[in-house]
This record gives structure tokens, C-alpha cells and sequence, in this order.
């Protein structure tokens, strides 16, 4: 049999499968990318034990939690760990301190399936503080690049270029807008849900072991602000991209508005009605740029609001009737102009010693793909 192990670093490094003994709600709050959630108790035995535990010690909390999770219902938990643990035999099984739920399912799995199987000693909460550390470590000691660029320069694709191309390392750069499933600004909310707060910090956290175990001179990230729609960047990280050298992407206005177009009404559009079917998606997505107008009303002052509305709801009367898409140039070109990128000037001009480098994408790309090379 494989060692019970505490090296969390290799695990996580190595992309371990991971068996989280824990409750579903304990697992909803927060988990490790990839982990499966096979638990011992479910909510409801977790609550009663809990509350025997409170009220009469941990000898009677430990014979309920047997008298519920015996005969079929044990048969039927321990199946699904040994077919987790025959599909992975290279994983290991957890639970919230690598104590006792654990235990008995490492024991379960033996005495009723045969199978030897590792645990995480310390468990969800040791990793979890694990990586709490390797962020802290990676924001003081990280020299990031910054990519900075006008909305719709191609800033996130240039972000995948550099771990996707010839010549890149997939660990040269961490998509944060993707490990958030949000574009970034009012109008980048996903079909699908934002992770958790702790999911989110858990997956930059990996990221930042990994780029870091590859030895590499830099990291990339975009320039993003505090929050990522709902979820917010760790404080020191955060502020380790505000004082990083930037570098700004130089793309023409024409190609920004086309740009804005295929993410936020072409993709958008398409991603509702794939989840939703043709006409739910239609008015599912419909709404979903309304409420990212309405979102930033009082920015925009009434009289701007009210015509970039009217032109947004124009836009969306003709896509649904035709399929036609150009009238959304209208809306996007506005709002870029009167909105976004006067914000964006200002905050470069703020910025500007810190730009180490500008230019367009073929070359912004090569600068990084050479500072980022090992």
C-alpha cells in the first residue's frame, strides 16, 4: 500500500485524484479542482452526529454516526470509493482534518473491499492552508508582467497565445478572467456560475505552484481590477499586480468594436442558446445585456443610458428577427468611445511609468514569449 502522505506540494503538483470524504455542503463551500465528492455521512447524518457530539461526546456522536451509515447504505458508500479508488489507483481519499471520517473510510474500503488505499494527513484544512501560503509566498516573490490594453485589444487571447503557441510554456501565464468563468467588466457574466470564493482562490493558488515549480523568469496575468465579477483577487496578489511592470497591447478601434461584438454578443448568444435551447437562450441572453446596461446607468448619466438602451434594444430586435448582428456595432462603438475608453486612458496615463512595453499583438507576444522563456 501506498504511504498516507502530507506532501501537499507533489500533490497538487502532480494532479493527484483526490476522494473528498466530507459532506456535500461542506464540499459546495469549498473544494480542489478536479476533486470528487464521495462522502461518508451525507448533510443530513453530518447535522444529527454534530448535534450528538454537542450534547453527549464524541463515544455516543461516533456509535450514531454506525447506527446511520450501516448495512445497504455502507455497501452502497463503499462501492462508490472503490470504484473511484480501482479507477484511481494513483489518488487519495480526505476529509475535513485527515481524522476520523477518513479513517473510516480508508478502513471500510479495506475490511469491505480489499483495497488499500492513501489519505491526506491533515486533511481539507491543512491543504487549504497550504495554499493560502503559496499564495501570500507566490505575491511577495512572483515577478509578474502585467498585460494591460483597451477593451477588446485581445488581451485574453494574447494570454492564451503565450500557453498555447510555439515557443510558450502552459505555466508562462495564468488566465485569471477564465479561472473566474467571467470576462471581467459589467458585461462578462458567463452562462455557467462564477466558482466559489475558495474554489477560485484554491485554482490560482495551483496555478501559481505550478508556474513557480517550472522555474520560469515571469508570470503574465491581465490587468484586472480588485474583483473579477463576483470573486475578488487575494489581497497581496492583488496588490502585486498593481505595482508590477505593464505591459500595454496597441490594437485599432475598428478591430476592438469587432471584437467586443464576436465575445459578448456572437459567443454570449450562442452560449445561452446552446445551455437553454433557441428561444429561452435568445431572451435569456437578451436580458443578460440589458441588466450589464442597467448595471453601469448611473455611470453613464440618464440621457447616454437611454441611447445606448434604445440602440442595444434595436440591435437585439433585429438579431432575433433576421439573425443579423451589425446593428450591436452601433451600441459597442458608442460605448466603447464615450465609456470605456476614457476610463482606460486615464488609467494608463496614471500608469504610465510602469509600461516596460507597447505595441501590437505579433510583437507585444514575442516580448513576453522572450521574458517568459526558461
Amino acid at each position: 500500500m501506498r504511504e498516507d502522505t502530507a506532501d501537499f506540494r507533489q500533490l497538487f503538483l502532480s494532479g493527484a485524484p483526490l476522494l473528498d470524504a466530507r459532506a456535500p455542503v461542506e464540499f459546495a463551500r469549498g473544494a480542489f479542482p478536479g476533486a470528487v465528492n464521495l462522502p461518508l455521512m451525507d448533510d443530513a447524518e453530518r447535522h444529527q452526529v454534530g448535534l450528538c457530539y454537542e450534547e453527549q461526546g464524541p463515544q455516543a456522536a461516533l456509535a450514531l454516526g454506525h447506527q446511520l451509515v450501516n448495512g445497504e447504505i455502507r455497501a452502497t458508500r463503499t462501492a462508490g470509493w472503490a470504484a473511484f479508488a480501482r479507477a484511481h489507483p494513483d489518488g487519495y481519499l480526505y476529509c475535513f482534518r485527515g481524522g476520523l471520517r477518513s479513517q473510516i473510510v480508508q478502513q471500510w474500503l479495506r475490511e469491505d473491499a480489499g483495497i488499500a488505499y492513501p489519505r491526506v494527513t491533515g486533511g481539507y484544512k491543512a491543504m487549504r492552508s497550504f495554499l493560502i501560503e503559496t499564495l501570500d509566498a507566490a505575491a511577495a516573490e512572483c515577478s509578474l508582467l502585467v498585460l494591460g490594453g483597451m477593451t477588446g485589444s485581445g488581451k485574453t487571447e494574447l494570454i492564451a497565445d503565450l500557453v498555447t503557441g510555439q515557443g510558450g510554456s502552459r505555466d508562462a501565464a495564468i488566465d485569471l478572467e477564465g479561472q473566474a468563468r467571467h470576462r471581467g467588466s459589467s458585461f462578462g457574466r458567463r452562462t455557467v456560475a462564477q466558482p466559489t470564493q475558495i474554489d477560485f482562490e484554491n485554482g490560482l493558488a495551483i496555478s501559481l505552484l505550478r508556474h513557480r515549480a517550472a522555474g520560469l523568469p515571469a508570470l503574465v496575468v491581465e490587468d484586472e481590477g480588485r474583483f473579477i465579477g463576483a470573486r475578488n483577487l487575494p489581497q497581496a496578489f492583488y496588490q502585486a499586480i498593481q505595482v508590477a511592470p505593464l505591459v500595454w497591447l496597441e490594437e485599432s478601434f475598428e478591430a476592438r468594436v469587432h471584437r467586443v461584438l464576436g465575445d459578448y454578443v456572437l459567443g454570449l448568444s450562442a452560449e445561452f442558446m446552446a445551455a437553454l435551447g433557441e428561444q429561452a437562450g435568445f431572451a435569456a441572453y437578451a436580458a443578460r445585456l440589458r441588466d450589464a446596461m442597467a448595471a453601469i446607468a448611473k455611470r453613464l448619466g440618464g440621457t447616454r443610458y437611454e441611447r445606448l438602451s434604445d440602440l442595444l434594444d434595436q440591435a437585439l430586435a433585429r438579431q432575433e428577427e433576421t439573425g443579423e448582428t451589425d446593428l450591436h456595432l452601433g451600441w459597442i462603438a458608442l460605448l466603447l468611445q464615450q465609456y470605456y475608453d476614457p476610463m482606460y486612458a486615464y488609467q494608463r496615463e496614471q500608469r504610465e511609468a510602469r509600461i516596460v512595453f507597447r505595441g501590437e499583438r505579433a510583437a507585444v507576444l514575442a516580448f513576453l514569449r522572450e521574458r517568459t522563456r526558461a
